[in-house]
């Protein structure tokens, strides 16, 4: 039964069969596949040859290989191989260049033809990877990258070891890829050149790595060739970007016309050749790992000439002031060019290039030079006709030129107050062409024929001072002399004062830069130019000139002597035939400084009821550092600000004023505006009076100085005062009685006026006095009591009469001191006589009549008066002498009675 079961599907299985072997046949497919695969290896490429089966070649169609690549066993690329019908049979091959060294890790490659999946047929072949060893290695070792490429390494560890990590120098540290159980992996982005020699790839540590070389490939450009000695050529070109790629053996290689360049280092190329004309073609080719390049020069030979420097310079037939110098070529087919020289003359600070030509050119005459001058010679030269370029520069040849008379001296002239001093400059050494033994100066006026003066003049000294005639016009003439003679005349006449000194208004002038830029009106009388001179003007200095042609005006005005905030004089004169004339001046600054502190001394003030008046002294030039604007006055606040008050746009002014203040105690400051900003801060501190303080004040000065003036004449007069005695109240001499006087007056005694009103002119006189016995009665009258009273004679005839002339001196009758009963003295009395001569007067000092009514109405008493009575105080008493007793209270001594000695005794 299970027989009869089975028979069905055989036969079903038999005919499926017998229809595939059919379908097969019909489409064409045989067993066909690759055969004998072979692997090789090139660095990182892979190569793979095989060949085709032999049933391949009953296939009339086009075969197509699949290529499969592995890394330990994992697939990383595939490609396919078609081979045409007519390649069918032969060997065909593969590479490919992986991302890995091979040394890495083990590499794969499977061949099978396509749609054949059949295993027999498909091929595979592998290259193992770099055994482990007992110390981690780096791979790939020495190779060469482009900068801007990716590059894979790998680290291999030995069993049992850790990786730790894999870095380059000089780049940030990633993260390693496992690519087996010893194998790690680190792909970089190499974007920096080997700085020296190689990038280090290291792992774990700095003694396990490898080196790689990072650069570029070639890139020479700008080829020229040349020839030197007509014999050879000479390539050049220029080093564009560097390959940073040192080693030799990776290094730029170079070929010229496909021969090689030994000296690569240096950029050029030379081959023996000849010379001819026409035009060739030279082409270089630089090559290195990473590339090629080519360049190409046409040219003819002929017109690039680049000549050799002439050698063997030398000096000959040194003058003065010229020299030949003389030289040889190295190349003597340089005899038949037409060659042109250049010629290069330097003293060590300045030189000066001169040409010379000519056909085989071998010396060359070298001319206006400085007299007894070091110089330093070189020569190059080139080919006059198709110039190409300059040879190199010959050794130098040092040589000196002989001696000669001195250069004409700069002189100009500088005015004092009573000298005129004669100035000129100092000549440099270019100039003396010598040691400088003196100079020599000659003056005369212009109205004589010949020089008439001459003086002798130190060479360290450069001006002289002449004591000229200011009224007359010079000529002054200075010669500088060394061992070779004396050098040409220089000129300057010196005007006369009241022609030469006209007035000039002076303007202000601003500097810059160091100096100062002066313009000014062209003169039709300068016919030599112009001179502008400068010194200071706050003291006394030696002036500075330098000199303008005619063709100009203007100058740049610039001295190693200016100062910076110093005042400068800059005057600008016409250069005529005869004296210089003055045209404009100006005063100015080379810059101008802020004005230091403490400019306003002594800064004083006063007070003008409630304002303050602050002056000071005007500013002297010296301690001007800039042209003064105005002032400005300022006091400081309770912030300790400076407040303004008061201004002025004045410089001459020297007074600022603070108006309204209150009673207090301030602080002002007084600068002064400048351009360069306020300076020259001076400060003082007032306080304010109150107007009551004031008249205080001033009453008490005034107080002192009368007391002062009091005691002055106090003290003088105590010293002086016999003097001013003797000055105010002269001596009067006392009255003298002649015997011929006394005869002539009778034996009584005549009346005298008294007047009681006479005032003491002549208190001080010495006079005689009278005594009398107590109660004893005077003519007729008795004295009672206490009374007191005076007797007053008076001569006869001279009481209220016309005296005689004749009588020189007065008559002085002594007063007489009246005794008072028991013995009390009575106070002195005294009284001036009226002199008839001399009209004087006596006033009494006691006054006992206002008591005696009779005798206050001007009773006369008494003999011998007569005539008109007085009703005045003035008394009148009549001595009579005939009646004169021993007992009389009266008597007239006649020892007391002094008369004066007549001038004609």
């Amino acid at each position: 039964m299970r027989r009869v079961r089975m028979i069905p599907w055989l036969l079903l299985l038999v005919s499926l069969f017998g229809e595939s072997t059919q379908d097969g046949k019909e489409n064409g497919v045989f067993p066909c596949g690759p055969q004998d695969l072979n692997l090789s290896s090139s660095g990182q490429t892979i190569l793979s040859t095989w060949e085709d089966d032999r049933s391949c070649s009953a296939v009339h169609g086009v075969l197509i290989y699949e290529v499969v690549v592995l890394i330990e066993d994992q697939q990383v690329h595939h490609d396919e191989v078609t081979v045409m019908p007519d390649q069918i049979g032969s060997t065909h091959s593969w590479n490919w260049t992986s991302y890995l060294a091979l040394e890495c890790a083990s590499h794969s490659v499977r061949i099978s033809l396509q749609d054949n999946i059949a295993s027999s047929w498909m091929q595979e072949k592998t290259l193992p990877g770099r055994k482990v060893s007992t110390k981690p290695e780096v791979y790939p070792r020495d190779k060469v990258f482009e900068v801007g490429s990716t590059a894979t390494f790998c680290c291999i560890m030995p069993p049992g070891q850790v990786f730790n990590k894999l870095y380059l120098t000089g780049y940030n540290a990633s993260d390693a890829t496992k690519i087996s159980d010893h194998t790690y992996a680190l792909t970089v982005l190499l974007n920096q050149p080997s700085e020296h020699s190689c990038t280090d790839v290291k792992c774990q540590s700095s003694n396990y790595g490898a080196c790689a070389y990072i650069g570029y490939p070639p890139d020479d450009r700008d080829l020229w060739c040349e020839t030197r000695d007509l014999e050879s050529v000479d390539c050049h070109w220029s080093i564009g970007r560097k390959t940073h790629l040192h080693k030799p053996s990776i290094s730029t290689k170079y070929q010229l016309n496909g021969r090689d360049c030994p000296e690569r280092y240096k950029a050029s190329c030379s081959q023996r050749i000849e010379a001819h004309s026409g035009e060739r073609e030279w082409m270089l080719t630089a090559k290195n790992k990473l590339g090629r390049k080519d360049l190409i020069d046409r040219s003819d030979l002929r017109r690039r000439v680049h000549m050799f420097a002439p050698e063997e310079l030398s000096s000959s037939s040194v003058n003065a002031r010229n020299i030949t110098l003389m030289w040889k070529w190295r190349v003597q087919r340089y005899v038949d060019l037409d060659i042109t020289c250049q010629i290069n003359i330097s003293d060590g600070e300045t030189s000066t290039e001169i040409t010379a030509n000519g056909v085989g050119l071998l010396s060359a005459i070298v001319k206006d030079l400085i007299p007894n001058w070091n110089y330093i010679a070189t020569v190059r030269c080139g080919t006059t006709q198709h110039f190409w370029k300059w040879s190199n520069w010959s050794q130098s040849v040092n040589f000196q030129t002989r001696g000669d008379v001195p250069d004409a001296l700069d002189v100009w002239m500088q005015r004092t107050e009573d000298q005129t001093v004669i100035l000129w400059k100092e000549l440099q050494a270019e100039q003396s062409h010598g040691e400088i033994s003196e100079y020599e100066v000659s003056w005369k006026k212009t109205s004589e024929s010949e020089l008439q003066n001459q003086t002798k003049v130190d060479k360290n000294d450069h001006s002289v001072a002449l004591n000229l005639d200011r009224a007359e016009e010079h000529i002054v003439t200075v010669t500088a002399r060394n061992i070779n003679g004396s050098s040409a005349p220089s000129t300057i006449i010196i005007p006369p004062l009241s022609t030469g000194s006209h007035h000039v208004d002076t303007n202000q002038i601003s500097g810059s830069d160091g100096g100062f830029y002066l313009s000014w009106s062209p003169s039709p009388a300068a016919s030599c130019g112009y001179v502008v001179d400068w010194c200071l003007v706050s003291e006394s200095c030696r002036v500075e000139w330098m000199k303008v042609t005619t063709n100009e005006s203007n100058a740049r005005i610039v001295s190693e002597n200016f100062i910076d905030g110093q005042r400068y004089l800059l005057s600008v004169y016409a250069c005529t035939l005869r004296a210089p004339v003055l045209l404009e001046r100006r005063e100015g600054y080379v810059k101008e400084k802020i004005i230091e502190k403490g400019l306003f001394q002594p800064l004083q003030w006063k007070q003008h009821h409630s304002d303050v008046e602050v002056f000071w002294r005007p500013v002297p030039l010296r301690n001007q550092s800039a042209f003064i604007h105005g002032y400005v006055l300022y006091y400081t606040d309770n912030n300790n600000k400076l407040v303004l008050i008061d201004s002025t746009d004045n410089p001459e002014a020297t007074r600022l004023t603070a108006p309204n203040l209150k009673i207090h105690t301030y602080t002002f400051t007084v600068k002064a505006k400048t351009a360069a900003g306020e300076g020259g801060d001076s400060v003082i501190i007032v306080t304010l009076n109150s107007l009551t303080d004031n008249l205080i004040q001033v009453i008490s000065i005034s107080l002192i100085v009368i007391f002062a003036l009091l005691s002055l004449v106090t003290i003088l007069c105590y010293r002086h005062w016999s003097c001013i005695k003797h000055k105010v109240y002269p001596p009067i001499p006392k009255p003298v009685l002649t015997d011929k006087w006394l005869a002539t007056v009778d034996n009584r005694c005549h009346p005298l006026c008294v007047d009681q009103y006479v005032h003491s002119e002549i208190s001080n006189m010495a006079v005689p006095e009278l005594f009398r016995k107590p109660a004893a009665p005077v003519n007729h009258y008795v004295i009672q009591g206490n009374d007191p009273y005076i007797s007053v004679q008076t001569i006869n005839g001279y009481c209220n009469h016309a005296v005689d002339t004749h009588i020189p001196q007065p008559l002085i009758i002594p007063t007489t001191d009246i005794p008072t009963q028991q013995g009390t003295p009575s106070p002195p009395f005294r009284s001036l006589f009226p002199n008839p001569s001399y009209d004087l007067t006596m006033e009494t000092e006691y006054e006992p009549f206002s008591q005696d009514p009779q005798l206050q109405e001007g009773t006369l008493l008494g003999k011998g008066c007569d005539g008109y009575q007085p009703q005045t105080k003035t008394e009148f008493f009549c001595l009579d002498q005939k009646e004169e007793r021993p007992d009389s209270p009266m008597s007239c001594v006649s020892t007391y009675v002094l008369l004066p000695q007549s001038p004609h005794v």
